[in-house]
């Protein structure tokens, strides 16, 4: 279960790449470290981490 730091950030940054136009093809928690991990566009890979600080892989 994500962390509400988690959720506003996926929140966030999902805005931030629709409204560029980037899909995005997955979301999903990490069971070991619980992070968020987004998979958008061809390339674009996101962590977002317990705390709520994301970083591009």
């Amino acid at each position: 279960m994500p962390t509400q730091e988690q959720i506003e950030a996926c929140f966030i940054l999902s805005y931030r790449l629709t409204k560029m136009y980037v899909p995005i093809y997955l979301v999903t928690v990490d069971s070991r470290t619980k992070d968020v991990f987004i998979l958008a566009g061809e390339e674009t890979e996101i962590v977002i981490n317990i705390n709520g600080y994301w970083r591009y892989l």
